[in-house]
């Protein structure tokens, strides 16, 4: 019940009291003129109406108990409705601490993904190496170092140590693998140039594109050559 309406109640309780006050006035004086025992009977049927009557005290007293419950039931719907609010705000306040969490985390995902795949990449590309006639192993070594990534090296070149000793010319006589990184056949090297069979940088460059595409990597490479003893 709204405040409104309680003091609503109050009012019409006193007027009630009033109303019924003025009745019992005017009919007592149409009485005046009956005989004796009418007024008696009349008079004590004024005063037991009047005795269920609460008096004007009894009324103020009313109006203020309930005036003082609708008071104390709006401040507790105050109260409800701020915490209500607070919950709602304690509520959004996570969810949007979570959002960034996760979009942080994405994003650090996403970064570390770019990196591991600029590192899978050569770093230099094969054209850009001067072609020559022969090359010796230190300098097939050289350009290795320049196409792959250094934190893949050490790795790509155990590899080629196990594979071909790093002759970019050497072929199995069985099986017909060729160059440094053994491919079989050695013509699908193709796909990297066509001077594979001379050029070690196409082998290269050949080499490392298979191993990032099949194994991640050439130290995912690598670990796979440990357990199977090829690749």
């Amino acid at each position: 019940m709204s405040r409104i309406s309680v003091r609503g109640f109050a009012v019409a309780s006193a007027t009630a009291v009033t109303s019924v006050g003025a009745v019992v006035g005017v009919a007592a004086g149409a009485d005046s003129t009956a005989d004796t025992g009418d007024r008696v009977e009349a008079t004590a049927a004024d005063q037991t109406l009047l005795a269920d009557i609460p008096a004007q005290s009894d009324v103020r007293s009313q109006y203020a108990m309930l005036t003082e419950q609708a008071d104390v039931a709006a401040d507790t719907a105050s109260a409800e409705a701020r915490t209500a609010l607070q919950e709602s705000a304690r509520k959004q306040a996570a969810a949007d601490a979570q959002a960034k969490k996760e979009a942080a985390e994405q994003a650090a995902k996403e970064r570390e993904a770019a990196e591991q795949a600029a590192s899978r990449s050569a770093v230099t590309d094969s054209s850009s190496i001067a072609v020559q006639s022969s090359y010796t192993v230190a300098e097939v070594q050289a350009i290795a170092r320049q196409m792959i990534p250094a934190d893949q090296f050490q790795c790509f070149s155990n590899i080629v140590d196990h594979e071909s000793g790093w002759n970019y010319q050497a072929t199995n006589p069985s099986s017909g693998a060729y160059g440094l990184m053994q491919a079989l056949p050695g013509s699908k090297m193709v796909s990297a140039g066509a001077d594979w069979q001379t050029n070690p940088a196409t082998q290269i460059e050949w080499g490392l594109n298979y191993m990032n595409s099949r194994y991640d990597s050439p130290c995912g490479a690598w670990n796979f050559w440990q357990a199977n003893n090829w690749y």
